[in-house]
């Protein structure tokens, strides 16, 4: 299954940063999820002290329903389910380790919708609607007060600094870390961004790239933190990275300046679909190249978070 997810992820998002001619009305919505109604969630419930509330990247296109075109996933067609549900079940079996897991299915925007910001902007509203709602019923039926790890990768990451820009402070004190994967923090958070690999309440951020010539704006433009995940530093130290699918040695370096990290070495075109994608961007990478450096880091905050429990 965790080669099924590397193959969808590398099919997600990027996708859409090349995508033109779609127009910038929100369009038909599919209905509602029901968050009372467990098919509307990916649960895997160990008795952990500890959640991970992981909210997914883009993994539908543009489709038609009734003879409309839809620019929504809806979350009881099969077809879409499955989709979602890869990323869903890739995530937990690479990252959650040990600890409880929460995924809830959301009306997220095709991939369609990244074609500009006035199409991205008309449509993202629902989609974090749907999350915000997710995140409340979570909060209120599943969590029971234990310390939690926000996560999200790509549309999911919006969702997440989305969240924590709401956030109250009740909840805020539960926070252990939140990880704003292949996506920008240009607002201000009530949280600091990490400065090592064990601080609590605050917030992890990267974008990679070969170098800034391949900065995608939508992902990264106005970004106001970003640190290391190898080395979990935040200067340029580098730090050398084994690339958990070939071996391969890559350096690992973030651009004080930009605050993107560069990647030397990686000399494949695996992660780019022909004539998708920005060369030079690896986007589709930011979850599978460090999966082992996040997993270790997720269990390291939360194992930390429990030890200051009173």
């Amino acid at each position: 299954m965790n080669k099924i997810f590397l193959k969808r992820i590398t099919l997600s998002f990027c996708i859409a940063l090349l995508i033109t001619g779609c127009g910038n009305k929100p369009g038909p919505l599919p209905e509602k999820p029901d968050y009372a109604d467990s098919s509307q969630w990916y649960i895997v419930d160990r008795k952990a002290d500890v959640d991970l509330f992981y909210i997914i990247s883009t993994e539908c296109a543009d489709y038609k329903s009734k003879g409309r075109v839809m620019h929504y996933a809806d979350t009881r067609n099969d077809l879409l389910r499955s989709k979602m549900a890869s990323e869903m079940e890739g995530v937990e079996q690479l990252l959650a380790g040990n600890l409880n897991y929460y995924s809830p299915y959301y009306r997220q925007c095709t991939l369609e919708s990244f074609d500009s910001d006035s199409v991205m902007n008309a449509r993202i509203p629902s989609a974090l609607g749907d999350v915000r709602e997710a995140f409340a019923y979570y909060l209120e039926h599943y969590n029971n007060g234990r310390p939690f790890i926000l996560a999200g990768f790509s549309q999911g990451a919006m969702a997440v600094v989305d969240l924590l820009e709401q956030m109250d402070d009740n909840i805020r004190n539960q926070l252990v870390a939140a990880y704003v994967i292949g996506y920008k923090v240009d607002v201000s958070l009530p949280f600091p961004p990490a400065r090592d690999s064990a601080d609590l309440g605050v917030v992890i951020c990267y974008n990679s790239v070969r170098d800034n010539t391949a900065a995608i704006p939508l992902l990264s433009e106005g970004n106001r933190m970003a640190i290391n995940p190898v080395n979990w530093r935040t200067d340029a130290t580098p730090a050398l990275l084994i690339d958990p699918r070939y071996g391969d040695t890559l350096t690992v370096t973030l651009d004080t300046a930009s605050l993107l990290l560069h990647i030397g070495n990686y000399l494949r075109n695996d992660y780019m679909l022909p004539l998708i994608g920005c060369e030079g961007n690896y986007h589709c990478l930011e979850i599978s190249l460090y999966r082992n450096c996040l997993r270790r880091n997720i269990a390291l905050r939360a194992r930390t978070a429990v030890e200051k429990l009173p």
